[in-house]
């Protein structure tokens, strides 16, 4: 977790020519020609600058580290284009909200922070297969090629997985389990296997075709790119950067979580409009910091529950940790979650985010793999993120309270929604849920309004174990309760063709169900009052990628809106999730009032259409949505 890009890697970088990309410009330091004043408020990095400079425009600092090491409360870092090869650590934050320390890339500028580094020294060693030969030195104190993936609810599947990998052109090679296997034909998907000894570490590689000292080839050498040493750096704003080829860590639950950017464990950033890629597990995280107890839990909810009783002693509070804002960030190709955090999200908004392709290889497996996975995700606000080619889209483990799922696009997952041990309460309205599965309910206290549910819904059965409720917007433990099915309300729904809502029927805890559509064979529960049943109407539903986003066709019938007269979902149709017995609010108190759609159009207060639209129109439909 310290800065790799020691004096050794540069002797070596410069002596096999591991150079940045051409193509990127890179020109001459400039040298310092005047005196440093005290600081200034605006501080420009560039590759053409030098880090004795003032970090002026004319004069630019050459790393993002120096200028974190420069940066006060309410000053502005401004990285111009490039590759920067280093991991950045701020050594401290901002005061408040308003006096933030702000990171970002230049405008129309497009800038890299890369968790890798170029290679060129590739000699061939048989047919598509080569090898490069890199001193241990080249990785200072952190190899990812000798370091294993490992930890609470991790599954190896039998074999070892590292945290280094070889990326050819932007892509990230598949690690094999042995030479012996990098060696055969390259008839399937290219691999990679590395070596690690007394003084050097080999890498042999598939390069099917192509010559990899004519290519863009590199590998993994810093465990993350953007992300504090220290806990508590708190009011930091990032934006606009691409952030990539991170060794990043098997992220529990119990252990610190590392992504390729992240706070640990501090309260107040924002983390917008960034493209984060390639990590070996995780994109973003939001998680927990680490200590002596890490990945010592023995994969128990007990363990879990220790965990969260040290993180309240260290400070999990509203005043300390989260009150994060994620948005409108594209996040693909990451091994375990694009984002994860342990307690460390709560009070958090994630929006408008992209996130896909996630633990497509599937070589190893695990309890913590999502598009997104957050435990403890109190008050968190989810809205309009687009998530799909995941194994499950959102996975909301332990304490999902207050937490409000809006308007957001699932599909192409093999699960889009679980909600597990929770036990609320907790809201889902206005979201679009396409895969072949759209819900697992292992939890109590969940409201799901207006969503449209295109696959099944699973209601599991009773869950023994113990997990914690909390006081209502706070991190305060009020008490634990086991899991039995039941305490769900579901409003003004459509459910397409494999939902099966009879399996509430003889749930435990009492169920609220009211005005539904089932069509196409979904089976509606005993519970619903008022119901539209189509059994034999052909819905037509797919979605569809044309020039310009993503569009639901579907065919509607408007009598869905007229018959029967359905009420608006306000905090006093929900009432009081059961079991920590509080009603359903927004973080402040206030009341909620589900009045408008997807698309932000206000619905009818006397009688509002079923599902995420409002008053879509008749027949076959082809709505928009995701641009």
């Amino acid at each position: 977790m310290t800065n790799r890009c020691n004096a050794s890697r540069r002797s070596f970088i410069k002596s096999v020519g591991l150079a940045v990309p051409l193509m990127l410009g890179v020109l001459p330091a400039e040298s310092q020609t005047e005196p440093v004043p005290e600081r200034v408020a605006e501080l420009h990095v560039a590759l053409r600058g030098n880090d004795a400079n003032r970090g002026t425009r004319t004069a630019p600092l050459r790393t993002i580290q120096r200028a974190a090491e420069l940066a006060q409360p309410g000053d502005v870092i401004t990285v111009h284009a490039g590759i920067y090869r280093e991991r950045v650590s701020p050594p401290r934050g901002g005061t408040s909200d308003a006096k933030r320390i702000v990171y970002q890339a230049a405008q129309g500028e497009v800038v890299v922070i890369s968790g890798a580094e170029a290679v060129k020294n590739w000699v061939k060693a048989k047919g598509d297969v080569w090898q490069t030969t890199l001193p241990n030195s080249f990785f200072g104190r952190f190899n990812p090629y000798s370091d294993l993936l490992h930890g609470d609810w991790f599954n190896a599947l039998g074999r070892e997985h590292h945290t280094g990998a070889v990326y050819l052109n932007g892509k990230c090679l598949s690690e094999a389990t042995s030479l012996q296997e990098v060696m055969k034909s390259s008839a399937g998907e290219a691999l990679w296997y590395g070596q690690v000894g007394g003084e050097n570490t080999i890498l042999s590689a598939q390069f099917p075709g192509v010559d990899p000292n004519r290519q863009r080839v590199e590998i993994n050498v810093r465990q993350s790119v953007f992300y504090p040493e220290k806990t508590g750096i708190n009011y930091i704003t990032v934006r606009g950067f691409i952030l990539e080829d991170a060794a990043t860590p098997w992220a529990p639950p119990t252990a610190e979580q590392i992504g390729v950017i992240g706070p640990h464990w501090s309260k107040g950033w924002i983390i917008e409009n960034n493209v984060v890629r390639n990590s070996i597990c995780s994109g973003i995280s939001l998680g927990k910091y680490g200590d002596q107890w890490d990945n010592t839990s023995a994969n128990t909810a007990e363990g879990f529950v220790k965990t969260v009783e040290r993180a309240l002693d260290a400070g999990w509070s509203k005043g300390n940790i989260g009150q994060h804002i994620v948005r409108n960030n594209l996040i693909h190709d990451c091994g375990q979650a694009g984002i994860v955090g342990a307690l460390g999200p709560a009070f958090s908004t994630v929006t408008g985010n992209t996130i896909h392709d996630i633990h497509v290889k599937q070589t190893f497996a695990g309890a913590e793999i999502a598009g997104i996975k957050f435990h403890g995700a109190v008050d968190v606000q989810i809205a309009h993120n687009n998530i799909y080619h995941t194994p499950l889209g959102l996975w909301l483990d332990w304490m999902a309270q207050g937490t409000h799922i809006s308007r957001n696009l699932f599909h192409d997952n093999s699960v889009d929604v679980f909600v597990e041990v929770d036990h609320g309460p907790f809201l889902f309205d206005n979201n679009f849920l396409l895969s072949s599965v759209s819900l697992r309910d292992n939890s109590q206290g969940g409201a799901y309004a207006h969503n449209l549910f295109a696959g099944a819904v699973k209601a599991l059965p009773f869950d023994s174990r113990q997990t914690p409720f909390l006081k209502a917007h706070s991190t305060a433990i009020a008490g634990f309760h086991d899991n039995p099915r039941g305490d769900d309300r579901y409003y003004n729904n459509v459910f397409v063709q494999r939902a099966d809502l009879s399996t509430y029927d003889n749930a435990p805890l009492p169920m609220w169900m009211d005005s539904n559509v089932c069509l196409n064979g979904a089976k509606p529960s005993k519970f619903d009052k008022r119901l539209v049943v189509e059994p034999d109407f052909d819905h037509q539903l797919k979605l569809v990628s044309k020039p310009g986003g993503l569009y639901l066709e579907m065919r509607f019938d408007q009598h869905w809106t007229d018959e029967p007269e359905r009420e608006m979902v306000t905090s006093a149709l929900l009432g009081r999730a059961v079991i920590p017995n509080l009603p359903y609010e927004q973080p402040d108190g206030s009341a909620i009032r589900i009045d408008t759609d997807y698309f932000g159009k206000k619905r009818n207060r006397s009688n509002p259409t079923a599902g995420p639209f409002e008053q879509p129109g008749q027949g076959d439909l082809k709505l928009k949505v995701w641009s």
